[in-house]
């Protein structure tokens, strides 16, 4: 688990699991499909009905589930997963707040959800950008590729 700015931490799900999920006074995100998503909405197909209202985010009073998965190509992840992470990341933040953000490795989707909400709310530099981007997602960079999230 990394803390990326106050109050802000990526992580991955052994993070949640062993460190955070027993304390009730953290928000989190839960960047991954499998397993929280699937075990909240109760599907057991290879993914949530279409239909569902639940079919993209689901927010429980403090826990955030996204139905994220490790997509190759940038265009798979719906705008609406990026908003409303960086919205519940912002309100977690601005009420003072401790926030994990995880997914299964940590590797890819919760480093790079971070980085866009720094991004986003920090007003990073691009050389800042890079940076992080160099020392904190090791797997996957085609989620930094360049793509309007505005």
């Amino acid at each position: 688990m990394i803390q990326i700015r106050p109050n802000l931490f990526i992580g991955n799900e052994q993070d949640y699991e062993m460190k955070i999920k027993s304390q009730h006074d953290w928000n989190v995100v839960h960047a991954c499909k499998e397993p929280y998503h699937r075990n909240l909405l109760g599907y057991s197909g290879r993914g949530a009905p279409k239909a569902h209202p639940e079919y993209l985010i689901a927010r429980r009073e403090n826990r955030l589930f996204l139905n994220l998965v490790d997509a190759d190509d940038p265009n798979y992840i719906p705008k609406e997963i990026i908003d409303s992470a960086i919205a519940f990341m912002d309100e977690s933040l601005l009420s003072g707040q401790n926030c994990l953000v995880h997914c299964n490795q940590g590797e890819s989707r919760s480093p790079s959800l971070g980085l866009l909400y720094l991004a986003a709310k920090e007003r990073l530099d691009s050389q800042s950008k890079f940076a992080y981007c160099r020392i904190g997602v090791s797997k996957n960079l085609f989620y930094l590729q360049p793509k309007s999230w505005n």
